[in-house]
């Protein structure tokens, strides 16, 4: 199979129907629930402010599911997973795996550990994160372990 063609960088992947369905659901979900908290009338104010307290909860726990993306650039790859960022170098990246049944990419690092990088995921658009870890891959290799060779 042909390596895909190299991208421009700087370069974003991200699971982006599963960031677009997560976003919308915790949208819906803040307004059903702030509009039950503003139209029951039997509450009062310090349990409406709690519905909406509790509405801005589950919006914040979905955005947070909707952080994950993989910003590749001339000088490296910055992962940010749901709480944490890692700014890598391109050196620093052995290989990039996304076997069948990975729920996202894995980075073997040159320090013997495996990274995951929950930017490319299969779950929604299997396809699209094939073509993106298989283009990450290509990119590794291109600024990598893999130039380094030549």
């Amino acid at each position: 199979m042909p390596a895909p063609a190299l991208p421009a960088l700087p370069v974003t992947f991200r699971p982006t129907r599963t960031r677009v369905v997560l976003l919308s659901v915790g949208a819906a979900m803040f307004a059903v629930i702030t509009a039950v908290a503003f139209t029951l009338e039997q509450l009062s104010g310090g349990e409406r402010v709690s519905f909406v307290f509790t509405a801005l909860l589950f919006f914040g726990v979905l955005a947070l599911l909707s952080r994950p993306r993989i910003v590749a650039d001339d000088s490296g790859v910055t992962v940010v997973n749901l709480t944490r960022t890692r700014r890598l170098s391109w050196a620093e990246i052995v290989r990039v795996n996304l076997r069948a049944g990975d729920p996202w990419v894995f980075l073997d690092l040159s320090d013997g550990t495996s990274m995951p990088a929950l930017g490319i995921q299969p779950g929604i658009a299997k396809e699209q994160a094939i073509r993106d870890a298989r283009t990450l891959r290509a990119l590794a290799e291109n600024h990598g372990t893999g130039a380094e060779k030549r």
